[in-house]
């Protein structure tokens, strides 16, 4: 569908809406989305651009044709196995063509898709599996034996494993072939089904893909359990639908674009920004299965990405890789930053390595993902998470009351947009909690400038409390990366006796560097009122992170509690 241009209309919305000014010339304000499922995007590409590339993976390329063919397939050897409308079926993969194949596959049989982060553990898979109902698996050879520990406790009835050296070119495939078929027969699961094999199968002349409302469940997805429990979130057809418009719509996509794709698509922010946009405007999807520093910079110098979508801990990464000036990186011309802070340091640094604009903005799985931003060519703001995206509504709310607050006023942020969710699976009391008269109460605190760009200072939850004062652990995250010997760091509230909470900052130091807590310890103490100043600085190796690349904050904050429980007299 066309999007409504009428910049009259627009001009009087921008009264109440004052971020509109700020949009980009070519972006429209508002957005007539089409009431159409997910999979629709594909077999549209497919029929406009069916010789185009869609996937690149390691160099063999894949057409739009290609891919929805496979899909189709996919669904039909689904449809032949028993899966009904509204099953559920599990993705356990990395980057990969065949992550596409299953997932517009399942969406054209009907099923609703559950994307699995590879690195739980069986513990962790039992629980999603069993929570969702799920009794298909697509999986790699790779997790086999992670599965067949599963299903005699899970509701698992079908396995379906896909071999990377499928899709890859020679001589990786016979390479990875081989260590694949060791880690098949290791697993030792009967009747395991190989998508190969389904994809081989005609496609019967009467299939269709299922008649589909588009406001039903597409997609089931867990948060990451970064503030509790995982929660499944329900994503509509239309929410994930109208979050690619308003990413290809922000990002100017077209078939030009080539997007490099290492946010793992399980996760809502490279599903809908790395799959769903680029498919949407047909184009190509450069895979890559996991993040390696050296590995993206060779990719980015061979295959000349236009995008490159991430989080700020893969720039820290490829930044401080030895000998990074002599890779060519010229052909990135955005590089759009989400899921955690962007400091200014972080993006000086990257921008003047590359051409691009290193591009801030913000999303939450419950609208699907991004939904604000930096504009792509306009007023950029260092510390903002940008600008409502098109048809998303924001505001700041009273922490205590809920009433709206001006600019400058510090408060809880709330939005509303096409994309929200469904609400929480089988959890209707946290899904009032959190959606209320249609606001998305997101839990992140912040507050928004004159212009309406917004600004987030921490998370509700995460709120250092020191002594009855507030603290706010992104304030000194932004002071440990300013820092010259500093790779990357974050700062933890952990329970102290005497003043409830006390200050903890993890660090990880530049390769070469040295450095004491003493010396830190007198840093904070020059640039912050004195009940924010770290009491405790504690140097690492490394950090614990997501699969996206963000660094874990409660699994850190958790260690410190049990420590603290091993040892009573501390603290």
């Amino acid at each position: 569908m066309a999007p409504n241009t009428n910049r009259e209309v627009e001009d009087r919305e921008a009264g109440a809406h004052i971020w509109l000014k700020h949009f980009d010339d070519e972006v429209p304000h508002s957005i007539e989305y089409p009431q159409i499922p997910v999979h629709q995007l594909l077999e549209e590409a497919a029929a406009s651009d069916p010789d185009a590339p869609c996937t690149s993976f390691f160099g063999k390329r894949l057409t739009f044709c290609q891919i929805d063919d496979f899909a189709s397939r996919f669904a039909a050897a689904l449809r032949r196995m028993g899966v009904r409308q509204s099953d559920r079926v599990g993705l356990l993969l990395p980057n990969s063509p065949q992550f596409l194949i299953a997932y517009y596959g399942a969406l054209k049989a009907g099923a609703v898709v559950v994307p699995l982060n590879p690195l739980y553990t069986e513990h962790e898979l039992s629980f999603h599996f069993t929570d969702s109902g799920a009794e298909t698996v697509v999986t790699v050879p790779l997790f086999l034996e992670k599965i067949a520990g599963l299903l005699p406790t899970t509701p698992l009835e079908r396995v379906i494993c896909c071999r990377m050296a499928d899709f890859l070119p020679f001589p990786l495939s016979l390479v990875q072939g081989l260590q694949e078929h060791r880690m098949i027969r290791a697993a030792g699961i009967e009747d395991l089904l190989d998508l190969k094999q389904l994809l081989q199968q005609d496609i019967p002349p009467d299939f269709e893909p299922v008649p589909i409302d588009p406001d039903d469940m597409a997609v089931l997805i867990y948060s990451g359990g970064t503030t509790g429990i995982a929660k499944g979130i329900m994503l509509s057809h239309n929410s994930l639908v109208a979050n690619a418009y308003q990413v290809a719509a922000w990002g100017g996509l077209g078939k030009k674009e080539r997007i490099l794709a290492v946010i793992p698509l399980f996760h809502g922010y490279g599903m809908s920004v790395t799959m769903n946009a680029p498919v949407l405007r047909s184009s190509e999807i450069i895979l890559l299965p996991r993040f390696s520093a050296q590995q993206v910079l060779k990719t980015i110098e061979k295959t000349k990405p236009t995008f490159f979508i991430g989080v700020p801990t893969m720039f820290v990464a490829l930044s401080n890789l030895p000998r990074v000036q002599r890779y060519d990186l010229s052909s990135l011309q955005g590089i759009f930053v989400g899921a955690a802070p962007l400091t200014r340091a972080i993006k000086d640094d990257f921008e003047g390595k590359t051409h691009g604009r290193m591009i801030e903005g913000y999303g939450l799985t419950e609208a699907v993902t991004a939904i604000m931003s930096n504009p792509y060519r306009g007023l950029h703001k260092v510390g903002s998470i940008g600008i409502p995206f098109p048809d998303v509504e924001a505001k700041i709310v009273d922490l205590d009351d809920e009433h709206d607050l001006p600019p400058g006023e510090l408060g809880e942020i709330v939005l509303r947009s096409p994309t929200l969710m469904k609400g929480y699976y089988k959890n209707p009391q946290e899904t009032a909690n959190t959606v209320r008269n249609g606001w998305l109460f997101t839990g992140d605190i912040g507050y928004m400038d004159e212009d309406g760009y917004f600004y987030i200072t921490d998370r509700k939850k995460e709120l250092i409390i020191v002594g009855g004062f507030n603290v706010f652990p992104r304030e000194i995250d932004e002071l440990i990366y300013q820092h010259p010997k500093v790779m990357e760091g974050i700062t933890v509230g952990v329970p102290d006796a005497y003043k409830g909470e006390c200050i903890k900052v993890y660090i990880v130091l530049k390769d070469g560097e040295a450095a004491t807590p003493e010396e830190f310890e007198a840093y904070f103490r020059e640039h912050l009122t004195p009940y924010k100043v770290p009491s405790q600085v504690e140097f690492r190796s490394d950090l614990p992170k997501s699969m996206i690349g963000k660094i874990l904050r409660r699994a850190l904050r958790e260690e410190e509690i049990q420590r603290l429980k091993g040892d009573p007299t501390e603290g």
